[in-house]
């Protein structure tokens, strides 16, 4: 089978850790090769993304690289074995390569983080309010219904039998932007405080007072693993999203994250009483918000 020239996100991470491994434990190409009786341009491509590594050459490599069983050694083993197929395939004829990365990325996380300044993340619109963000860089209405329909469908992780723990922290800009107009705005306000009864959703708002910290920090999100070595930050950007695989660099935004959270206010908690709020919290701003509209 000749070498893929367009790798998914999940082939790249797995080709990446591959070479991170190789080079921790000082073998060169060739080496690597001659584990699986093979030439350099194989490991090449394998590292690359380019090629697939079945699971018992993959065991080899991970063996003689010296990984250790454990969260890493199994969550490599999973990213070989997986296809890379499933639902969103149905929307590859309107998706760019990194729609279905992300998609994938989401179907496999363990835990989702994300900071948002402009608008309520993806995960927690309505359709409504989707659609009126969607139409200010798309016109035609096919698409559009598309593109509506595949954010509703990613929104899955959040249900079912093993939902992704996920935590958002929304600037409370994005709460005033009249997007979609008042009716919009409060149905999806409302979404926000019903997301926040799942047990595995924890919203924040971070407000204005809180400072200038959020908008330097710009939109992201952290896709957590199996294990912390393959945990993954994406970088959204209309004309160049990126996907950033170094530790180091997880490692900051993660830091970041966190101080996000503590300048935010306490999380939106639905079942709490209006009495029991001595201090001002999420839930009673986005209450604020929405009853003013």
């Amino acid at each position: 089978m000749a070498p893929r020239s367009q790798p998914t996100e999940r082939q790249r991470r797995l080709g990446a850790e591959l070479r991170r491994l190789r080079n921790r434990a000082g073998l060169s190409g060739d080496q690597a090769a001659a584990i699986l009786d093979a030439d350099r341009a194989r490991i090449s491509n394998i590292e690359a993304g380019r090629i697939d590594v079945s699971r018992n050459r993959l065991y080899k490599l991970l063996r003689e690289y010296g990984c250790p069983p454990g969260a890493l050694f199994d969550g490599l083993m999973e990213m070989a074995q997986e296809l890379g197929k499933g639902w969103w395939d149905s929307y590859r004829d309107v998706l760019a390569p990194t729609g279905v990365d992300l998609a994938e990325l989401e179907s496999r996380s363990r835990a989702l983080r994300t900071h948002e300044p402009l608008f309520v993340p993806g995960m927690l619109q309505t359709e409504d309010y989707a659609r009126a963000v969607i139409s200010v860089s798309e016109s035609d209405p096919q698409r559009v219904d598309r593109f509506v329909a595949f954010r509703m469908a990613r929104q899955r992780v959040l249900e079912g039998e093993s939902p992704v723990s996920y935590r958002a922290v929304i600037h409370e800009g994005a709460l005033h932007a009249h997007i979609g107009g008042p009716k919009t705005m409060r149905r999806q306000l409302l979404r926000l405080i019903e997301a926040s009864r799942l047990p595995n959703v924890t919203v924040q708002v971070f407000p204005f007072e809180a400072g200038a910290y959020s908008a330097y920090s710009r939109s992201f999100a952290i896709f957590g693993g199996g294990t912390p070595e393959l945990n993954t930050v994406y970088l959204e950007h209309p004309q160049n999203s990126v996907f950033l695989r170094d530790g180091e660099a997880i490692h900051e935004y993660a830091k970041m994250f966190e101080k996000l959270s503590g300048l935010a206010l306490g999380p939106v908690d639905p079942e709490s009483t209006p009495e029991s709020h001595e201090c001002r919290d999420s839930l009673s701003l986005i209450q604020h918000v929405m009853y003013s509209l």
